[in-house]
């Protein structure tokens, strides 16, 4: 069960990079890991820094992907966020969250949504 749910991850993750490439997105990196956590994505569009969490289901019987983000998950991306930023020297550097949400099913196919914007950086 659980090599499937990584399987469903990392094929959302490379799905979730393809439509961004495609919407003028520049990847800088997948899967930056620190103490606090992980961030699935880090772009670049036009001169901002985007943090990009990808949320995927295949099926609505524990929600949508587009609602499975909570306030602890978007507190662990913040500090996440915060040390890339610093590592890189990026202090004054304009930065967000977005969210791709990956909605998979058998019979409707793959539907993907860009959340530009979806959350503020919490301290």
């Amino acid at each position: 069960m659980k090599d499937k749910r990584h399987q469903l991850g990392r094929d959302s993750e490379q799905l979730a990079a393809l439509y961004l490439q495609e919407h003028g997105y520049e990847i800088i990196q997948h899967n930056f890991r620190t103490r606090f956590g992980e961030i699935d994505i880090i772009a670049r569009e036009n001169k901002t820094i985007v943090f990009i969490e990808v949320k995927s289901r295949t099926s609505a019987n524990y929600g949508y992907a587009v609602q499975a983000l909570t306030r602890k998950q978007q507190l662990r991306l913040s500090k996440t966020a915060l040390t890339y930023l610093h590592q890189n020297h990026l202090k004054n550097q304009s930065a967000r969250f977005d969210v791709v949400a990956i909605q998979k099913d058998p019979q409707s196919g793959i539907d993907i949504r860009l959340i530009k914007n979806a959350f503020e950086f919490y301290l």
